[in-house]
């Protein structure tokens, strides 16, 4: 027996009807290259979506085309999110802070057929595009007064572009799980990998983004996304925030400078904004220098890399924002947990509460989580045990883009069993808070032991002094791997390595005081802003510790 009820598809589309039907006046404000501060309604948001698909369609794009995107979070870039998928075919976002090999290989591994990009990035489209084989248009992401000269053929601005459409679209509906989008993981190791969303996905995603134990999203809220959305969609918020009704402001180009994030929080009254943990430093950093609030502001969600206590404490106790701490991966839409209080948990002494909020939270209904040892047997929820953390569920990828698709491959992510092999290393306690305690990668094995190299360095960044720190493990003619410390210092501090080894011996195990500190100007970062340990790893691989 099956149920009598309406077979309705789960769209993109459906979203921005929703929205313009019952929040035709609600506001989107973006800072763009060519405007400090644009603002305009759903309706127009709608409308303009409207005329980009009739755009797409003359200018002979079709149904799953990939159409490439190399933008920041402006309305010009929210209307792509929903104008190219809500007609059938695919967005691609594409992150520009990648190398430009990075970013070729991509754009001719998803063959792109148009491609959309921002005035800022249009210099390195022209150095790429003679390499760029299925490309058939390039269109500038602005007005006809800030046109950039060039001499690439099949350039079109945008503005110009969708002023000659009609805003007369019918949405098609067809099956749900025809892909909606497209993004690439960062290719650490080896070329980047294709990661495709469904309309199912996507929207399975946002619902679970707004609840109460997520962000508890709603038309009350004025929303701030400042992580870029050419990473992981900006969490999915382009589409919760708009299925909920809520004002979206949107940085633009100007996501690190913390001046002007602190502006747009005061006069737009932003209640919720996004970030990783370096950006929230910046706008703390200026926030201390300038002696400006953010009253507005009751939650700031991080995620991305692990957020240093210090980040939580300042916020929390000096600007009265709740920090929300997550964990995903591209794999995953992205979300996997979220830091959320279960009941009698409010009533924990506010340093106990700051200790949930450190790790990286519980489940949203819709993800599986487990840790597995070596030989694949799930290990206990009980705060000690640690292994491979492993997940499943509706918005979570089955394979990469032209690769396997068959469980147990040796190119498909996921197991025989039907989990995710996420490449973390992860605790699980008995309340359900989950910690990631390494990278399968960076886990430091030092005498039999295992020392979590995110440990030692959230421990070394709650010092004041120190302004950014990174562990990794290097031979050691004894144990087998010692850590070893690479540490930026604040401005004007004094630290020596011996300061830093007995602050450490307070606060970790005595296997994870690293053995050595070594100081430097700079950290080397991937393009998400994550510490690239491969390249720390080859810098110092003829690092050898003293027998």
């Amino acid at each position: 027996m099956k149920g009598l009820m309406m077979k309705t598809q789960l769209m993109i589309s459906s979203i921005l009807r929703h929205a313009e039907k019952n929040y035709p006046n609600q506001e989107i404000v973006s800072v763009t290259a060519d405007n400090p501060r644009h603002r305009y309604t759903y309706t127009d948001f709608a409308r303009r979506s409207r005329q980009l698909a009739n755009a797409l369609t003359n200018l002979g794009a079709k149904f799953g085309d990939r159409i490439g995107t190399l933008a920041w979070n402006d309305y010009r870039h929210l209307e792509l999110y929903y104008g190219v998928s809500g007609s059938g075919m695919v967005c691609h976002m594409i992150n520009p802070k990648l190398f430009p090999e990075q970013i070729n290989y991509i754009i001719n591994h998803a063959q792109d057929k148009f491609i959309f990009v921002d005035v800022l990035v249009m210099p390195l489209i022209e150095a790429l595009h003679p390499h760029l084989t299925s490309l058939e248009g390039i269109i500038v992401l602005t007005g006809k007064d800030t046109m950039p000269i060039t001499e690439l053929p099949n350039v079109y601005c945008y503005e110009e572009l969708l002023a000659e459409q009609d805003d007369d679209y019918d949405w098609p509906e067809f099956d749900e799980n025809t892909a909606c989008g497209m993004c690439y993981t960062s290719g650490t190791t080896g070329n980047p990998k294709g990661v495709v969303y469904s309309h199912r996905s996507t929207l399975l995603h946002a619902y679970a983004g707004a609840l109460p134990d997520a962000t508890n999203a709603s038309n009350r809220d004025v929303c701030m996304p400042i992580v870029p959305m050419f990473h992981v969609n900006a969490w999915g918020i382009p589409y919760a925030s708009i299925m909920v009704g809520a004002k979206l402001v949107m940085p633009g180009p100007k996501m690190a400078d913390g001046e002007t994030l602190q502006n747009l929080i005061e006069t737009e009254k932003v209640s919720y904004s996004s970030g990783v943990p370096t950006i929230w430093m910046a706008l703390l950093d200026y926030l201390d220098s300038s002696g400006k609030k953010i009253d507005s502001l009751e939650t700031a969600s991080t995620g991305g890399a692990a957020c240093p206590r210090g980040i939580i404490e300042r916020l929390k106790f000096d600007y009265n924002t709740r920090v929300l701490q997550g964990w995903g991966m591209t794999e995953m839409s992205p979300l996997g947990t979220l830091f959320s209080l279960k009941p009698g948990m409010e009533d924990l002494p506010e340093e106990k509460i700051t200790d949930l909020q450190a790790k990286q939270g519980r489940t949203v209904f819709g993800v599986e989580l487990k840790i597995a040892d070596d030989n694949n047997n799930e290990l206990p929820w009980d705060g000690v045990a640690f292994g491979a953390l492993k997940v499943k569920g509706p918005w979570i990828a089955t394979g990469y883009y032209g690769m396997s698709q068959e469980p147990g491959a040796d190119d498909c992510p996921v197991d025989a069993d039907g989990w995710l092999n996420t490449g973390d290393v992860a605790t699980i306690d008995p309340d359900g808070f989950m910690q990631i305690t390494d990278r399968t990668k960076d886990v430091i094995k030092t005498g039999g032991e295992w020392v979590s190299s995110i440990e030692i360095e959230n421990a070394a960044a709650s010092h004041e002094q120190i302004a950014e720190a990174a562990a990794i493990g290097r031979y050691h003619p004894k144990w087998t791997e010692r850590p070893l410390l690479i540490v930026v210092l604040s401005p004007g501090a004094t630290l020596s390595k011996e300061d830093i080894i007995e602050y450490l011996q307070a606060r970790l195990h005595k296997w994870s005081v690293p053995d050595d500190v070594i100081f430097t100007e700079e950290l080397p970062h991937t393009a998400t802003g994550k510490l690239n340990k491969l390249a720390l790893r080859q810098t110092y691989k003829d690092y050898e510790f003293a027998s």
